[in-house]
């Protein structure tokens, strides 16, 4: 203050745009930082791409040794064995070599990947135990290997994810670092499987990091071109499902497209409800579930006998069947026993993943639901393969809710350009279709089940929309440290109003000096004629005004703080005071303007505009004819 009578001591701030002192080296410092944990990201994604190629190799010599009792490293498929009834007992086997390796090992290699790193990064700080970098794609690959109707994503899905936690928990970073290597681990692993780097970026987007912003975008996005190089280098670089031209469809079929997306979101539907409900028969077994693995092998042998295309990865399949020329009966058997079987293996708990079977369980729908279609009505304009393709990413669209996902992960695995408005049309009415009847998706329900709730929407946040001189009032008390602690308690006593548990004090010039403690000020220990300068907390602890208020926030938190001095870069003085109650009040009047219901435009009030002009050009228009 400048003088010392505590009738003046409140000063009126006018807000400023001028950045705090030290903002440039802390931004400097974040970028440094993005850069640090981007290497370390590509060289997950590297690690990841040797993995990727390691578990194909071997679930390729566990299924030579299952099926045809030879060593090799080929690739040959669980459907050419001649065991005949003895290949029932084969996928049985590899459930109980899973079940003992659950037991005995990690828990945690059950299930499919996905929502038990969704778990991770929501409930326990993006830490995954290190045991699951190798026991889940061994286990995985005992499981496929043995004619297990999964997908070899899911695992490498996990596997990356683990791998990438496990370098972040050996690493001083924090916990948001540790998810962003999380999800780069994860998503290079699809990147590596597929060679869609694209798809998975968006699959970080909406099933892992819950945000969208450069300190997670970029890291995530070099691990998944990264893992794209790894795929191309290790398994080529064409699309993985190949498939003939697809012609630009007519405006008609893209309705009739739009048709089938809407069928296979209901299908979607059941296929989450079914596969969970199976889960639960598991659960109410009289047997330990360590035996659930084997007993769900047993089904999937059944099947295998009468179905033996429903073993294994089966991503032959998915290219057969948009091929478009597969006969009936083997499409039936691909949506329904293929169903079947994957569900009753994955509620049994064993290790696979989902993607998959959901490809080949929509897309042998969508086959069959488009040979009805043009059989009832020949001059449709739809064709087979699309049909198929459309329902294959609508599927995933609507079990996953992974909308941009499913429709640039369709895309680059077929590099079909021309099926980008079909599958648009069809994805967005799965995933309509999805979200209006389904409260969980297939991703989600588990961990729904345990208490954990997933974001679903990703909104701007208004803490960091706003700024602080945008909230920031006009005026505001500071006290100087020249003034003694007698006339500040007595002015605090006067003005009753002031609830604050820090007081801001500056030199006599308005140049911030450090917070007051309320507390510290009325304790009684100190001699009243002492100035406050001398009780006060000399700190670093304000905000400048081109801050935006989650800068102001976190700040509080960390310094716990009700109120933040607001200084100019140059010289450190107070040109405002911003409290929590200030920034509590700003979010709720955005919530209310985000709930408030009123028109922006009103009829009445234009109709009434338009009348009186119109009257007004009646009224010139008969003073004219009565002039001429």
């Amino acid at each position: 203050m400048k003088d010392n009578s505590l009738k003046d001591k409140r000063f009126f701030f006018q807000s400023s745009r001028q950045e705090k002192r030290g903002m440039k080296s802390v931004k400097g410092e974040n970028k440094i930082r993005l850069i640090t944990i981007s290497g370390i990201a590509f060289l997950v994604a590297v690690l990841v791409s040797f993995i990727a190629k390691f578990l194909f190799y071997l679930i390729d010599l566990i299924t030579n040794i299952s099926f045809y009792g030879s060593t090799s490293l080929d690739h040959t498929l669980p459907a050419d064995n001649t065991l005949g009834l003895y290949v029932i007992i084969v996928p049985a086997i590899g459930g109980l070599i899973i079940g003992l390796m659950a037991l005995y090992g990690s828990k945690a290699i059950r299930g499919h990947g996905i929502p038990e790193a969704m778990e991770q990064i929501l409930t326990n700080q993006s830490k995954i135990k290190p045991t699951i970098t190798y026991l889940k794609p061994v286990s995985s690959a005992i499981s496929i290997g043995t004619g297990g109707p999964f997908g070899a994503e899911g695992p490498i899905i996990a596997t990356g994810g683990a791998l990438g936690s496990t370098i972040g928990q050996l690493l001083k970073i924090s916990h948001n670092e540790r998810k962003i290597l999380l999800a780069a681990g994860a998503t290079a692993g699809m990147a590596a499987v597929f060679g869609s780097p694209v798809a998975a970026i968006f699959l970080a987007v909406e099933l892992l990091l819950f945000e969208f912003s450069p300190r997670s975008l970029i890291p995530v996005a070099i691990a998944c071109i990264t893992g794209a190089a790894g795929h191309h280098l290790f398994f080529g670089q064409m699309p993985v499902f190949g498939m003939g031209d697809i012609a630009v469809p007519s405006n008609y079929a893209l309705f009739i497209y739009t048709l089938i997306g809407i069928a296979i979101g209901f299908m979607s539907i059941g296929v989450t409800n079914a596969t969970y409900w199976i889960e639960d028969i598991f659960e109410k077994l009289p047997v330990h579930w360590m035996w659930w693995p084997a007993i769900g092998g047993l089904f999937v042998g059944v099947i295998g006998y009468f179905a033996p295309h429903t073993l294994g990865v089966g991503y032959e399949n998915i290219t057969d069947v948009l091929s478009g020329n597969m006969p009936l009966k083997f499409l039936l058997s691909l949506c329904f026993l293929k169903f079947i079987s994957w569900a009753i293996a994955l509620g049994s708990g064993t290790s696979g993943g989902t993607l998959a079977p959901l490809l080949t369980i929509g897309g042998a729908a969508g086959a069959l639901v488009g040979i009805g279609i043009t059989y009832l009505s020949p001059t449709a304009g739809i064709t087979i393969p699309l049909a198929a393709l459309v329902g294959m990413s609508a599927m995933f669209a609507g079990a996953s809710r992974a909308l941009l996902t499913s429709i640039i992960f369709s895309l680059e695995t077929t590099a079909q350009s021309n099926a980008l408005l079909p599958i648009l049309v069809a994805c967005l009415a799965a995933y309509i279709i999805s979200f209006l009847f389904m409260k969980h998706t297939i991703m989600t329900k588990k961990i729904e089940r345990r208490g954990v709730k997933t974001p679903y929407s990703y909104e701007s946040d208004i803490l960091e929309r706003l700024s602080v001189n945008q909230v920031l009032k006009t005026k505001g008390v500071v006290f100087s440290e020249s003034n003694t602690i007698k006339e500040v308690q007595e002015w605090l006593d006067e003005k009753k109003g002031n609830k604050s548990n820090y007081l801001i004090v500056s030199d006599n010039d308005g140049t911030y000096k450090g917070l007051l403690n309320s507390k510290n000020l009325f304790r009684g220990e100190h001699d009243e004629e002492k100035p406050i300068g001398s009780i006060t907390k000399h700190n670093q602890t304000y905000v400048g005004g081109n801050d935006t208020l989650r800068t102001a926030v976190e700040i509080m938190a960390k310094e716990d703080v009700d109120i933040l001095p607001v200084v100019a870069s140059d010289n450190m003085d107070v040109i405002g005071v911003l409290s929590y109650r200030d920034i509590i009040s700003t979010y709720k009047r955005d919530i209310e303007d985000y709930e408030k219901k009123q028109p922006s435009i009103s009829l009445r009030r234009h109709s009434f505009k338009i009348l009186l002009k119109g009257k007004k050009l009646v009224s010139l228009l008969k003073r004219d004819g009565e002039n001429n």
